[in-house]
């Protein structure tokens, strides 16, 4: 296992995997780290789908393509082009060997009459749900496994609780990829001077 630090500076999105698979136990161990992460009111929102390679996944994303087609066909993309962008985030998602849907539920979250707070409750769910995703791919990083978070279900969540028959009150926001990694990737960051303000009071 890497030490904190090189978990957090050396993840990156890998989206090229290696066709060996990924051991269940090491699914179940980034999941539990996942839900380690914080939650508002401690309600932990986050709910998680597994979908191995087969017809459920294949149905989910013939699904969502043409619903992303529909989109891009909206924004005045040639079909040439739009069939490109289909394309290669089809063969991400089919080609990945564990595909993990996360979402979040409102279930247990707080109820408010007002719409300001009903919105900010909405977006805690949204932050804690987050915040598990990044739970769940530094420990794949950590295990040497790699993983990346694709938004594309967060465009059609309707559709992925469709074809997939999950609970109504799930609501997509992303999918994670999941496996040996078969790229390497290299990162920056903007340093913090461009990032961060010490507000200080005036002497």
């Amino acid at each position: 296992m890497m030490d904190f630090w090189t978990v957090v500076r050396e993840r990156r999105s890998i989206r090229r995997y290696a066709s060996r698979p990924v051991p269940r136990e090491w699914i179940l161990r980034v999941l539990d780290a996942a839900r380690w992460a914080p939650s508002a009111h401690n309600r932990q929102p986050w709910r998680f789908a597994v979908i191995p390679r087969g017809p459920k996944r294949e149905a989910l994303l013939r699904a969502m393509a043409e619903r992303w087609r529909e989109d891009l066909r909206a924004d005045g993309l040639s079909p040439e082009a739009i069939e490109a962008r289909v394309a290669r985030s089809q063969s991400r998602l089919r080609e990945a060997p564990v595909l993990i849907l996360v979402a979040l539920s409102m279930r247990d979250m707080d109820v408010y009459e007002d719409e300001r707070r009903r919105t900010a409750e909405y977006v805690m769910a949204v932050q804690s749900t987050a915040m598990a995703g990044q739970n769940a791919l530094l420990a794949a990083h950590a295990l040497g496994l790699g993983a990346c978070w694709v938004c594309a279900p967060l465009y059609t969540p309707d559709v992925a609780r469709a074809v997939l028959g999950l609970p109504e009150d799930w609501i997509a926001q992303g999918f994670i990829t999941l496996g040996f990694p078969a790229e390497t990737r290299q990162g920056e960051r903007r340093p913090l001077t461009d990032v961060v303000r010490w507000l200080e009071d005036e002497p």
